[in-house]
């Protein structure tokens, strides 16, 4: 209903048995690449929903009232970046007996 009236391309990923009976020549090898980065979007897009559902435990929709939920939903997007953030920047330190 929001893109009526408007031309959208979806770039929708190939999928894995298409993927792999692509042929071996320099055409098939560039779109296996673009396919590639089109996985890559969306493992990166996809991460944090997982984070959320799986180690939040948010699985159900509650209802109560569209601004708290939109407000509980922000804080834990925003919980989800900061694991997320602090696996890709663990910061290795060396603790020594004081």
């Amino acid at each position: 209903p929001e893109n009526i009236g408007t031309s959208v391309t979806w770039h929708v990923a190939m999928k894995r048995s298409k993927r792999k009976a692509l042929p071996n020549n320099k055409l098939g090898r560039l779109k296996e690449k673009l396919e590639h980065l089109k996985a890559s979007v969306r493992a990166k897009v996809e991460h944090p929903f997982h984070v959320i559902k799986n180690l939040f435990r948010h699985r159900k929709t509650r209802y109560r009232g569209l601004a708290k939920n939109t407000a509980q939903l922000f804080t834990l997007f925003a919980f989800a970046n900061l694991v997320l953030a602090g696996r890709r920047f663990t910061i290795t330190e060396s603790r020594s007996p004081s």
